[in-house]
């Protein structure tokens, strides 16, 4: 009987990942005097609208859709600093020269969240946008307190179609463990999520005893 050579080589398989989905996440660059300056510009905002509206979040508060339109020096800076992310994120397709960068001027609208301790925000998408993002002024963690829920949870697209088969079955590729379950990532204070608008997404239940600061953005044209 013939001795066949192994065939299989793991380095020579070549995954293509179509149809991906991307999350963008980033650090802003001087996080620690932005969220000092955010903070104080969210204090008074809150204290002179202390009711504010009510979306997805579950309890807490969150500000008008204005955020954009703050004339503080903090909202200025994210909200350039997000609409920036966009544009980097994003390409115009062109009949003669392919892919481009966009030239065009974002529609942006904005608002604060504020989550206590048992708070959290419903799943949901962003209708009307291309981009969605999120900014953690505060993630509410020390070192007393390391993990305080509150995961930005995404939902695959494809629903659970991917795992029905068996749920034990894993395909055993980098980014496709959660294939038809969820994946999250927890906050941190200064970074920046930025995703697709038509992507699910909820906030688990929060269980810190200190403020969680976020600032959400939709792009659209």
């Amino acid at each position: 009987m013939t001795d066949y050579p192994k065939l299989l080589k793991p380095e020579e398989i070549k995954i293509h990942r179509f149809f991906v989905t991307p999350v963008a996440q980033v650090a802003h660059p001087a996080a620690e005097i932005l969220n000092q300056v955010l903070k104080e510009e969210i204090a008074q905002n809150q204290a002179e609208n202390s009711n504010g509206v009510r979306h997805s979040n579950e309890g807490g508060w969150q500000s008008t859709a204005d955020f954009n339109q703050w004339p503080g020096e903090g909202a200025v800076a994210l909200t350039a600093f997000a609409k920036e992310l966009a544009y980097e994120l994003t390409a115009v397709s062109h009949p003669e020269h392919g892919l481009v960068m966009p030239e065009f001027d974002w529609n942006i609208n904005a608002w604060v969240n504020i989550n206590y301790a048992g708070n959290g925000n419903a799943l949901h998408a962003h209708p009307g946008a291309f981009w969605s993002c999120v900014y953690w002024v505060d993630d509410g963690s020390s070192e007393e307190e390391p993990n305080v829920g509150g995961e930005l949870q995404f939902r695959d697209p494809r629903g659970v179609l991917p795992s029905m088969y068996n749920p034990e079955l894993k395909m055993r590729i980098e980014g496709c463990l959660s294939a038809g379950l969820t994946t999250s990532i927890t906050p941190k204070s200064g970074s920046i999520a930025m995703f697709p608008s038509w992507l699910l997404h909820s906030v688990n239940l929060y269980t810190g005893s200190r403020p969680r600061i976020s600032i959400a953005f939709n792009f659209s044209l």
